[in-house]
């Protein structure tokens, strides 16, 4: 009878840590990546972060796949700011720290970036995209241009 006992109580653990497991699961971590297509025009598409762990970390810490930088800075650009047809200068990352801006690429697809947001901007040729600063708040973002 006691090892029944302890049979069913080992089954319930085990049972639990599957469930706790599951709750675990992290939600994707999305980046709007701003490319040029075949067609010579500007896209968005949603990718996500590929995260792996952490050698020698917990099991609770991941990463995403070191990239090498060239340089970061942050920009502030003032409410009504518009700027037409142009193309990213680098391959960067844009991360929106406040205020609210819209990018629209050829086919009228607009993307509205808020705090927080990560775009990988890589439309480096072709027509572009068009940037606009929306609502009465600069808005601010962190640039980190790749090495490549």
């Amino acid at each position: 009878m006691r090892s029944m006992k302890l049979l069913i109580t080992f089954a319930f653990l085990f049972s639990s840590i599957g469930r706790v497991a599951l709750a675990q699961e992290h939600a994707p971590v999305k980046v709007t990546r701003l490319y040029t297509g075949e067609d010579g025009l500007s896209h968005f598409e949603q990718v996500s972060v590929i995260f792996s762990a952490v050698p020698g970390a917990p099991n609770a810490v991941e990463q995403s796949e070191p990239i090498s930088m060239k340089k970061s800075y942050v920009v502030r650009i003032a409410p009504g700011f518009f700027e037409g047809w142009h193309n990213a200068d680098a391959r960067r990352y844009v991360i929106t720290i406040s205020g609210r801006a819209e990018v629209e690429v050829a086919n009228g697809q607009k993307l509205i970036a808020q705090p927080g947001q990560v775009v990988l901007a890589e439309d480096l040729t072709g027509k572009g995209h068009t940037f606009r600063v929306l609502g009465e708040s600069d808005w601010v973002a962190l640039f980190v241009d790749m090495e490549k």
